[in-house]
């Protein structure tokens, strides 16, 4: 992106409109609490939550808003070794967000070893060139990992109560003053399939254990929406009939249980009440299919 002078963007732009705004790219293994600092930090759920690798698909932007900045973060897929077509390109989504990002957030669990997963994410950030922070996750359990005491390494427990404001204050350090991206009460640029598919995938990913949850492919085929309701009608694709009928279960059960709590988050979400019909199909090799797979993603 060209960098205009800030003078010039002045000229055109009314006063209330200019704040400290960066983009900022987050990176990660499985269960640091990424998704859940997000979360929390903008007060919306934007980014599902789930003890399963790989539960972020697709980099999400979460857009936050105070009185004198904006930080849109993206939150980023798992960087994984893996050949198959789907985790290649969910791995090139990873990539592309540290390339663009103005700073880049490294979450590190200090409560556990250094894995191959760690070595392959620092491999990739020695090529880029906007700041770092490693946010060291988890300090208040036994450390696993020499932490190192440094300006840009921030260390963060679950009891402590002000680490969001600490982080924060880190990350606007690399701020600089630019017109807003989006408009201050904006908080995601999700859409709605998207948000109503990713929450019925969270509640899958809950209830369902090993293969199964990678397997399975959301699709929205309605929302209606009206001013007293939602009314949405998707499907959830396996890869196996044998898949299917897990997530089904016995009389239903299952798919019954999934669609009871993803109808509550998304009257949560969407302030209202919420029909949500849940259908259950098989899409052989759906991870194979380069064009299925490049609309999942955009």
């Amino acid at each position: 992106m060209q960098k205009l002078e800030l003078d010039d963007i002045l000229k055109n732009t009314s006063a209330n409109l200019i704040k400290k705004v960066w983009y900022v790219a987050i990176v990660w293994r499985p269960n640091v609490g990424k998704s859940t600092f997000i979360n929390s930090l903008i007060w919306e759920k934007v980014s599902i939550t789930s003890n399963v690798p790989q539960t972020t698909r697709k980099r999400v932007l979460a857009i936050y808003n105070d009185i004198d900045s904006q930080i849109i973060f993206f939150d980023t897929p798992w960087i994984h070794k893996n050949t198959q077509l789907f985790n290649q390109k969910i791995n090139n989504q990873a990539v592309t967000s540290m390339r663009e990002a103005q700073v880049v957030l490294y979450f590190i669990d200090s409560s556990r070893p250094y894995w191959e997963e760690e070595k392959q994410i620092e491999e990739l950030l020695e090529f880029v060139r906007a700041p770092i922070i490693y946010v060291y996750t988890k300090v208040d359990l036994e450390s696993k990992i020499q932490i190192p005491e440094r300006e840009n390494v921030l260390k963060i427990s679950s009891v402590e109560k002000t680490w969001f404001e600490k982080l924060l204050e880190k990350v606007k350090n690399h701020l600089e003053m630019w017109p807003m991206y989006y408009p201050d009460n904006y908080y995601t640029d999700q859409d709605v399939f998207f948000r109503i598919s990713e929450i019925v995938r969270e509640k899958v990913f809950l209830h369902t254990k090993e293969e199964i949850p990678h397997s399975i492919y959301i699709e929205v085929v309605e929302a209606e929406d009206t001013p007293e309701l939602l009314k949405i009608q998707a499907y959830v694709y396996t890869e196996t009939d044998s898949q299917r009928y897990i997530v089904v279960g016995k009389a239903w059960s299952l798919i019954t249980k999934i669609g009871t709590e993803a109808r509550i988050d998304l009257e949560r979400v969407f302030e209202k009440k919420v029909f949500l019909s849940l259908r259950v199909k098989t899409l052989e090799k759906w991870r194979k299919n380069d064009r299925l797979i490049n609309n999942i993603l955009k």
